[in-house]
Formats: structure tokens, C-alpha cells, sequence
């Protein structure tokens, strides 16, 4: 695998999306790993000026269904998540987050990933788990 090339191709995919509105960039990549990140600043804030637990989820959403984008023939197939549980354990303020997915059961119809939120100092803002459905894509008539 190429990584440049495949971190280049998945940001590429960002244009005019949500990933785009919260700057997350995909930053590394791994037979068994996806990294992206996201800045913390006021387009992500709560009203208590600390990082919003959506933007977060979001992220997290983001790194894992893309991971699971890896794993399928994605001429035929699609993945959508459909279940994400996440737990805050620390407040953000400024900086950036990473979201880190790793498997933890990748299935021919169901992926599980856990996704970790981390700082630019490891500290673990958040843990999730997200699961993703496998589906054959419709032909178009």
C-alpha cells in the first residue's frame, strides 16, 4: 500500500462534506489502522467553549467508516454505520484531536471498530465504538 497516495485519494473524497466544515484530514494509514484529525477552535465548540461531543462523534464516525472502506470491494459494496457509542472522558479547549480506528471484528457483513480520541499529547479525550453494516450496492436500472 501506498500511503500518500491512499491519504491523498481519502482526502480528496472531503470536498464539500461535513469532514470539510470540521477540517478532519486523514493522516496516516495501516494494514490495521486509520488515523484522521481535527482542530479544536470555535467551529467546534459547545456553548461552554470546549469541544463538542458531536464533532467528535463525527470524527469518529469518519475514521471508522472509512476504515471500513478498505476491507470491501467497493465497486460492489457500500458501508454504513449503524451504531455508534462514544464516552467523553476529558474537556478540549484548543489544539487537535486525532481519531484513531482500529479492528476489532471486521465481518463479511458487519464491522466493528473502536475508534480512539486522543491529543497531540495522547491523552485520550474520548473512546468509541462503531459499528458498520456491509451492503451490496443497488444497479440502477
Amino acid at each position: 500500500m501506498d500511503k500518500s497516495k491512499t491519504l491523498i485519494a481519502l482526502n480528496s473524497l472531503n470536498s464539500n462534506t461535513l469532514m470539510e466544515t470540521l477540517n478532519i484530514e486523514f493522516t496516516d494509514v495501516g494494514n490495521d489502522y486509520l488515523v484522521a484529525k481535527m482542530p479544536v477552535n470555535s467551529k467546534v465548540y459547545q456553548p461552554y467553549g470546549i469541544l463538542h461531543g458531536g464533532a467528535t462523534a463525527a470524527l469518529a464516525e469518519t475514521v471508522g467508516s472509512c476504515a471500513s472502506a478498505f476491507f470491501i470491494d467497493r465497486k460492489t459494496q457500500i458501508v454504513k454505520g449503524i451504531e455508534l457509542s462514544i464516552n467523553h472522558l476529558k474537556s478540549k479547549k484548543e489544539g487537535v484531536v486525532f481519531g484513531v480506528a482500529k479492528p476489532i471484528h471486521k465481518g463479511r457483513t458487519t464491522h466493528l471498530w473502536e475508534i480512539k480520541i486522543i491529543d497531540e499529547e495522547d491523552n485520550l479525550i474520548s473512546i468509541c465504538k462503531l459499528t458498520n453494516i456491509v451492503l451490496d450496492k443497488k444497479v440502477e436500472k
